[in-house]
């Protein structure tokens, strides 16, 4: 996700130093703690958090070092930027209930009925927690398909494989999809339907269109009938240019509408039909970056900001 963020620091003539968290909020937290200590000016700082749970001590440490600080994806939903002063610029992120709810209708449509096993990312996230109500809400629109069970796989395609593996023995040719919460864990779940008898007769749907992802779903045997758009990139520039803005003194947290200080932007739904539509901002990044800069953190296409959080549940 944050790799290209480099994009936007080059074109405002600042180096971005990334911070790999390796999937641990420890490390991502000392980490970030390590670099602010450091006194050397990092004044500008985005976060995609591991938990929700990290940005508490994350935002603290911002405070301590007067910097000014974004968090993608994962918060407390009583934790928010405008109770914390305007070092903590904004929280963003992009719907994970719509998410679901895409990506678990285009699993229904495409199996027309049968059993689905779905596979969530870190249990304290509220991204996946948000995408799992998302994908049990729209479920109860197809009483033919049945959800057999959620299992936690932590984001991580090994995990997943694992669980996979696990929920195939346990429900075997019940299984007629499967849904997850992010690529990297359907990449895991679908090495383990092909080691499996299950192969060729399962579908995917997941989220975040990861490259290894298109590229299944251009082939001519693809199973994977349901994706969601939005980009590592475009988050981490949209966040990054945001905290830019208010370092600079060209925007005062303090002063925007709580929709800009806790945001959800566009994600939309792809199938093998339309891939193509958003697969093209790939080509581009650097031109997406400049329309970033000419028309600001919430009115870029193809993810402009289109409500604020934090997000509504589907009723139970």
């Amino acid at each position: 996700m944050l790799f290209r963020s480099q994009a936007l620091g080059k074109k405002l003539g600042i180096p971005v130093k990334i911070v790999d968290s390796e999937g641990s909020s420890q490390k991502e937290i000392s980490k970030i703690q390590a670099i602010l200590a450091q006194g050397d000016k990092t004044n500008i700082v985005f976060v995609n958090t591991v938990a929700s749970s990290d940005v508490p001590p994350i935002i603290n440490s911002c405070k301590q070092a007067n910097a000014y600080c974004t968090i993608w994806w994962n918060k407390p939903d009583n934790y928010e930027p405008w109770d914390q002063g305007d070092n903590f610029v904004a929280f963003q992120k992009h719907g994970g209930v719509d998410s679901g709810q895409c990506t678990a209708k285009t699993l229904a449509d495409g199996i027309g009925s049968g059993g689905i096993i779905a596979l969530g990312g870190v249990q304290d996230s509220t991204t996946s927690q948000t995408r799992i109500a998302g994908l049990q809400a729209e479920l109860k629109n197809h009483p033919d398909a049945k959800l057999l069970e959620v299992r936690p796989a932590n984001w991580d395609p090994q995990l997943a494989f694992q669980e996979t593996q696990a929920m195939i023995a346990k429900y075997g040719d019940q299984i007629k999809g499967i849904w997850a919460a992010d690529d990297g864990m359907i990449i895991g779940a679908k090495e383990a339907v092909d080691k499996s008898p299950l192969k060729g007769k399962v579908k995917f749907t997941s989220d975040g269109l990861y490259p290894p992802v298109i590229d299944i779903m251009k082939s001519a045997d693809n199973p994977i009938v349901g994706e969601t758009f939005h980009r590592g990139y475009m988050a981490s520039a949209i966040g990054l240019y945001t905290a830019y803005l208010a370092a600079t003194g060209q925007i005062k947290p303090s002063e925007l509408p709580h929709e800009k200080r806790d945001s959800l932007f566009k994600i939309s739904c792809v199938t093998p039909q339309n891939l193509a539509e958003f697969t093209k901002y790939d080509d581009d990044i650097d031109g997406w970056v400049d329309q970033l800069i000419k028309n600001g953190p919430w009115s870029t296409e193809p993810v402009p900001l289109v409500a604020g959080g934090p997000e509504v549940l589907p009723a139970s």
